[in-house]
């Protein structure tokens, strides 16, 4: 017995080695051989901005896995990773990823054998008018037991398995890289909406200053209407100015309140946990350096096309899983065991059997269903591999937006910056004509709406320049590769 349980383990063992595994064999896509991001200006400008706004693209430059440290504020850091710890997407991410991996190591075993113990226990009676008694005993009651050892074995002689477990571990995989897409899009939510927050804080502050200015000016108005040398008119005119600058305050306070809210919610708490950290643009300093990556090496750094990817490699594998299925089966069953009346009595001589057989199996008619299920792989297969084109054109789309906004919001910003400079002085200036009674009223209060205006475009110009570099960050896949323990390491 033992001698033939060895022959079927060579045999199976032969059979598995010999076998090939049917379907294609899967190979990552080619990079995109393009070397800029832009037709009108493949390479983009090396230095972006002018003065103490000034940023260099340094092309192949590493980007830290903690990205947003670049920004220089300890109070980010700190809200990044409270955000990383605690947000429930971050959970349900690492959920799936061990869901994904006892499911491969599952899939895994269908290489094996398959191996059961079993016993049973009968208490029968034999008619006794029978030519021939069940047992030599005169008691025609009698107890019978019986251990037996089962081994099943199915030759992957196909590769249906193999591909089983190749897509099996590319769902993993795809798991995987997910994780990391997770913590790149969470904590770039929380950049930009510590950004926003100091924007709008700013914007608030700029816009409280006016109404001071305001306020200031119309109390000189109802003097001067007091004393005779302003008309109703004035007064009418500035206290509107005023109240149109006070209106322009909910707003703002209602974004900052949402602002506040998501936050918190990034950082997975419900809305009376507030954290405690606010943000102004002076808490943030400008990157110096940016990283820029061609897209040939950026399609090995976004999460999201690793996935894409990933799943291209799953579909591959399930067109060999569909076509192994519509090739033969083969199975390999053995039996060992021992049966006696009574227990005491197992596995002594001429108790014991033992069997061993082989079956093929080969589908002769099922109105189609496995060529169908092979035709719904193909299909699969083409929808993957258009997803991943997708996701290559989107990865790019992205830096090449974040390129664009660098250059544009980098002259808006010096524009804004010169008006802003030139609206406080023509206001300064008007001011003191306007005290020596010069200038009108009227001529003031355009001047400080200007000056209202510039404040607070200047304000948005600053705030679009860290998102822009937050933004650059995300589209270049945010550095998770340069972490120890990162997907696919």
């Amino acid at each position: 017995m033992a001698k033939s349980l060895k022959r079927a383990a060579g045999l199976c063992a032969a059979t598995l080695l010999s076998g090939c595994a049917v379907g294609p064999n899967f190979h990552a896509p080619a990079a995109p051989a393009d070397t800029g991001y832009s037709r009108s200006q493949p390479t983009p400008a090396p230095v972006i901005g002018t003065g103490d706004d000034t940023q260099r693209l340094v092309q192949g430059l590493k980007i830290p896995e903690q990205w947003w440290a670049l920004f220089q504020s300890p109070k980010l850091n700190q809200l990044v990773a409270q955000a990383l710890r605690a947000n429930p997407d971050v959970a349900s991410a690492k959920a799936a990823l061990r869901q994904a991996h006892e499911l491969y190591l599952a899939q895994v075993t269908n290489l094996f054998p398959t191996a059961s113990g079993e016993f049973d226990g009968t208490r029968a009676k034999t008619p006794v008018a029978t030519i021939t008694p069940t047992t030599v005993a005169a008691d025609p009651t009698y107890n019978l037991y019986t251990a037996q050892l089962s081994v099943s074995y199915l030759p992957d002689v196909f590769g249906g398995v193999r591909r089983a477990n190749e897509a099996a571990k590319a769902n993993e995989q795809a798991n995987r890289f997910q994780l990391e897409a997770t913590y790149l899009t969470l904590s770039s939510n929380v950049v930009v909406a510590a950004i926003q927050e100091a924007s709008l804080r700013g914007q608030i502050e700029a816009t409280n200053r006016l109404l001071q200015l305001q306020q200031v000016l119309l109390d000189d108005v109802r003097q001067q209407r007091g004393a005779g040398t302003a008309s109703d008119l004035d007064v009418l005119t500035q206290q509107s100015a005023l109240a149109q600058t006070a209106a322009t305050l909910p707003p703002l306070r209602k974004q900052l309140g949402q602002t506040r809210d998501q936050l918190t919610a990034l950082l997975g708490r419900l809305p009376a946990a507030e954290p405690g950290e606010q943000f102004t643009l002076s808490d943030l300093t400008l990157p110096r350096e940016l990283p820029l990556s061609l897209p040939g090496v950026l399609v090995a750094q976004r999460p999201d096309v690793r996935v894409a990817q990933e799943n291209l490699h799953a579909a591959s594998a399930e067109v060999g899983v569909a076509l192994a299925n519509m090739l033969p089966q083969f199975s390999i069953d053995a039996a060992l065991g021992s049966s006696a009346l009574t227990i005491g009595d197992l596995f002594t001589p001429y108790t014991g059997f033992w069997s061993l057989g082989g079956s093929l199996t080969q589908t002769l008619f099922d109105a189609g269903a496995l060529l169908h299920h092979k035709r719904a792989a193909d299909a699969a297969l083409d929808q993957a591999a258009a997803q991943y084109r997708a996701a290559v054109i989107l990865a790019c789309q992205n830096v090449a937006d974040s390129l664009v906004a660098l250059q544009t919001d980098a002259e808006a910003l010096s524009a804004d910056a010169t008006a802003a400079t030139a609206a406080a002085r023509t206001l300064d200036l008007a001011r003191r004509q306007h005290e020596l009674g010069t200038i009108s009223t009227v001529a003031v209060i355009a001047d400080e709406q200007s000056f209202q205006q510039a404040q607070i475009n200047l304000v948005q110009a600053q705030a679009n320049r860290f998102a822009d570099s937050a933004g650059l960050f995300q589209a270049l896949g945010g550095g998770w590769w340069n972490r120890e323990g990162a997907a696919g390491q």
